[in-house]
């Protein structure tokens, strides 16, 4: 539940995700492992019987802090659904515009684009596959405006993992958004895994992006 009994807003909080952290979380969780040595990992096929009940109940809960002028409490609300089982999200979207909080949605969005890498990336991809692929860049895009020592780090814990798809997701978007000497500056904590990886991603934008990249890694002393 959201609301207790005598009116206050109880914070939902995800499962397994780390309430209280907002915007500002980066991604230092992108190389975390669980207790048994596996990547944690949100099943992508886990059925949420909970979900359609507190994606009203936090609707419900917006509509009433917003109508009471009560943003602070609304904002801290929006931060905590931010670690939602990504799932979650477009079925939230899809119940905050009906109700009038379409503004609240992007409040989201921003948030949840301070995720650690890999929610990040499942967030983004459950966005696009419920038919809100708009969404799912916008969120890419304003989860990559980090320090270029923050997106090389969250890379190399990705790639580390395996997590091929979600490399190329996160690159895809930083390439994309970023400019080429910032982009040439993420490699250096590795270049030899992450200069292939650079180069790949801006070669699936553009040749020109490519040569762009190939250049800045130049200036920068780096192996391309």
């Amino acid at each position: 539940m959201v609301e207790d009994e005598g009116g206050a807003v109880v914070v939902p909080q995800a499962s397994g995700g780390a309430p209280g952290q907002g915007r500002g979380a980066r991604f230092a969780g992108a190389g975390e492992q669980g207790e048994t040595g596996a990547p944690a990992r949100e099943p992508a096929s886990e059925v949420d019987p909970a979900a359609g009940a507190a994606v009203a109940a936090t609707v419900r809960a917006l509509a009433r802090l917003r109508a009471e002028g009560r943003s602070g409490e609304a904002h801290a609300l929006l931060a905590e659904c931010a670690h939602w089982p990504a799932t979650r999200l477009p079925l939230l979207a899809d119940a905050l515009e009906p109700a009038g909080l379409g503004a609240d949605w992007g409040t989201l969005l921003w948030e949840a684009a301070s995720l650690p890498a890999e929610p990040l990336v499942a967030a983004a991809e459950a966005l696009t596959a419920a038919g809100r692929p708009t969404d799912g860049r916008q969120l890419l895009r304003q989860g990559v405006v980090r320090p270029a020592a923050e997106i090389g780090a969250a890379v190399l814990g990705l790639d580390t993992q395996g997590r091929g798809r979600e490399v190329l997701a996160l690159l895809d978007a930083y390439v994309r958004v970023r400019p080429p000497q910032e982009a040439a500056r993420s490699a250096a904590a590795d270049p030899s895994r992450l200069v292939p990886l650079l180069l790949r991603a801006a070669r699936g934008v553009s040749e020109e992006r490519e040569w762009d990249l190939v250049h800045a890694l130049r200036v920068a002393g780096l192996t391309a």
